[in-house]
């Protein structure tokens, strides 16, 4: 198991559901894993407070660069996980495409920036940030300058991103705002693919894209054979990659009482739960 697999399950990155207690998901829809990739930048507890800190400073656009890239070089030099991740994605960058092509890293609002800083400043690249309204600014590899961008025509751009699933931050934010600066957007690189078709969507516009690791069935075989799951929860994690929906829709009519002891539970579970019967998500 590579240190980036494990360090994924070590950190509850990825986080795998007993066999009989499916998680509940924002879209009312139920499954095994839930998948927290920016939680490898140490842990859950530094990941959020990494976040409340951007929350807390992404309205000064100009600002905020210099004192978040502090913070994430800080937990670079401090912490082992984080340090070995970013290793990783820098000798997969080196070893895969030529840096000299590389005119620019970009990283969209806000998990990618967990990651796209620092392989900006170790691969001495200049950084675009990418705000969720479009608007972007740029800063040099050490973060001391940090201006509105401009036109980077004819320019080639590596983004870096946390998680692809099916690339819709892609098309709907990170594309367009670099064919507005006339630049390039050339490669992509994930911590994780999710498999759920982001990469074809973007071979289909010409972007290459990468993943260190993605989530398949060899990813929870590993952690059964390393004792990290049980049984129960590989066969219930295989079945679900197999047929998401028809393997959960199996599960409810074997658990009939799980959707009563959700509508029962806290507001939030119940919420959700409602989704589902509302919507007959599962066609019950």
């Amino acid at each position: 198991m590579s240190n980036l697999k494990s360090y994924l399950f070590e950190t509850n990155a990825v986080k795998v559901s007993r066999g009989d207690k499916p998680f509940w998901y924002t879209s009312g829809k139920i499954g095994p894993y839930f998948i927290n990739t920016h939680f490898v930048y140490g842990s859950e507890a530094d990941a959020n407070d990494l976040l409340k800190f951007i929350d807390e400073n992404k309205h000064d656009k100009l600002g905020m660069p210099k004192p978040l890239f502090d913070k994430v070089k800080k937990q670079y030099d401090n912490n082992k996980i984080y340090n070995d991740v970013i290793n990783e994605m820098v000798s997969y960058i080196k070893n895969t495409i030529n840096v000299e092509d590389i005119d620019y890293i970009s990283g969209g609002e806000r998990r990618d920036w967990f990651f796209s800083y620092m392989i900006a400043f170790l691969l001495n690249k200049p950084h675009i940030t990418i705000f969720k309204d479009l608007s972007c600014v740029t800063s040099d590899s050490n973060f001391n300058e940090t201006v509105v961008s401009s036109s980077i025509s004819g320019k080639k751009v590596l983004h870096i991103t946390d998680l692809i699933t099916i690339a819709s931050s892609f098309i709907r934010a990170w594309i367009p705002v670099i064919q507005e600066l006339d630049g390039e957007l050339v490669w992509a690189l994930s911590v994780v693919d999710r498999l759920q078709g982001g990469k074809e969507r973007l071979a289909d516009l010409g972007i290459t894209t990468y993943s260190l690791t993605c989530v398949d069935e060899s990813l929870f075989s590993t952690a059964f054979e390393k004792g990290i799951i049980d049984k129960s929860q590989l066969d219930m994690v295989h079945n679900f990659i197999k047929d998401p929906d028809g393997s959960m829709r199996e599960f409810l009519i074997n658990h009939p009482d799980f959707i009563d002891n959700a509508l029962n539970s806290d507001e939030k579970t119940a919420g959700r739960a409602r989704l589902l019967v509302d919507g007959n998500l599962y066609n019950l």
